[in-house]
């Protein structure tokens, strides 16, 4: 992580700070540096802002990003520019309700959903520091371990590794005050039921889904789960998986490289991955089968091709729109509750 706080021009040059680790776009974290200065009372009314030119060489950005931060600055009243002297505090009683740190295991369509929705809830009440760790645990507890630089009033971190995370329950009762923590998307039980989370019971939710789409499951002989070795989906979607077909006596298996595997007819396959939907759909096209009627497919998490590929794919999805904004009302409202979120069932014509 790097910290830019150097005052080469005698402005308030370090006030702002740049992360370069941080997924926030940099005019919003100048946004941020401001709101925070504020806050600590480090800025005061009529104050005089560094210069965009200053800002553009001190943290070689662009003149476009530094003109995009300080007009929403001016947009929502907080400063204001002086023809021919520059920018200037036009008031100083903005009262932040949270300073978060949010951290995610990776960026897909589905986790910017979550983080849209949770920036948008916050607005300006917040200001968000962002970073990704790509299912890696060391870069997750480096990313941590550096956070502890930094005044954060809120943790929101989702915890999915392809590797490691042994030590996950101790290291994070080290680096992190657990009435700040918010945990995400998957629930860690080990941290007690006084951690504030919103979560998917993944077990449940799985076999809760197929039971829902059971009538239209009869026609078919086989179920097969397709779930890779090495990865970051929790084990408690294959618990529900094999819960459901042994109770509802279906015979399954599990596919652990679809690149490998003999498309089968009358048999559902169920994908988590959006790379192996597309090989499936690849392999299925290869053989006389018709989708919907001798190979069905469900698939984890709606999108808008999948509303139109194929003429539908079956849908099982959690409510990521609702996940991040509860979350933000949480920190919002300073709560430590736990919430289950939502999931549902979007029938199409490829089951």
């Amino acid at each position: 992580m790097v910290y830019y706080q150097f005052n080469r021009y005698g402005t308030m040059l370090h006030l702002i700070d740049i992360i370069e680790d941080s997924k926030i776009p940099k005019y919003k974290q100048i946004i941020n540096s401001i709101f925070t200065a504020i806050e600590h009372g480090d800025i005061k009314t009529n104050d005089k802002l560094p210069s965009v030119n200053e800002l553009l060489i001190e943290f070689d950005i662009s003149r476009d990003t530094i003109v995009r931060a300080y007009d929403h600055l001016k947009k929502i009243g907080v400063i204001e520019s002086v023809p021919g002297k520059g920018y200037y505090i036009k008031k100083d009683d903005l009262v932040l309700k949270a300073k978060v740190f949010l951290l995610f295991n990776k960026l897909s369509a589905h986790k910017k959903i979550i983080y849209d929705a949770f920036a948008k809830e916050l607005g300006d009440k917040a200001t968000i520091d962002f970073f990704i760790y790509e299912n890696n645990y060391r870069q997750f507890k480096h990313l941590l371990e550096a956070s502890r630089s930094r005044d954060y009033t809120h943790y929101a971190i989702i915890c999915h590794f392809e590797e490691g995370g042994d030590d996950l329950i101790s290291f994070v009762k080290k680096h992190i005050p657990l009435e700040k923590l918010i945990i995400l998307d998957k629930k860690v039980e080990q941290l007690g039921s006084k951690v504030a989370s919103v979560h998917q019971d993944f077990e449940k939710d799985i076999y809760s889904a197929l039971v829902d789409l059971n009538p239209q499951l009869k026609k078919y002989a086989q179920l097969k789960l397709l779930l890779r070795q090495r990865t970051y989906h929790p084990n408690e979607i294959k618990k529900g998986f094999v819960k459901f077909c042994t109770e509802y006596a279906y015979d399954f298996n599990i596919v652990d490289d679809i690149e490998k595997e003999k498309i089968e007819n009358h048999t559902v396959y169920i994908n988590l991955m959006e790379n192996d939907l597309v090989t499936l759909i690849k392999k299925i096209k290869e053989t006389q089968f018709t989708l919907g009627k001798d190979v069905g497919i469900i698939s984890y998490n709606d999108t808008p091709l999948k509303e139109i590929l194929r003429d539908g794919i079956t849908v099982i999805s959690t409510d990521f729109e609702q996940l991040g904004k509860q979350a933000a009302e949480l920190i919002l409202k300073n709560e430590k509750h736990q919430f289950e979120n939502p999931f549902y069932v979007i029938p199409r014509k490829s089951l």
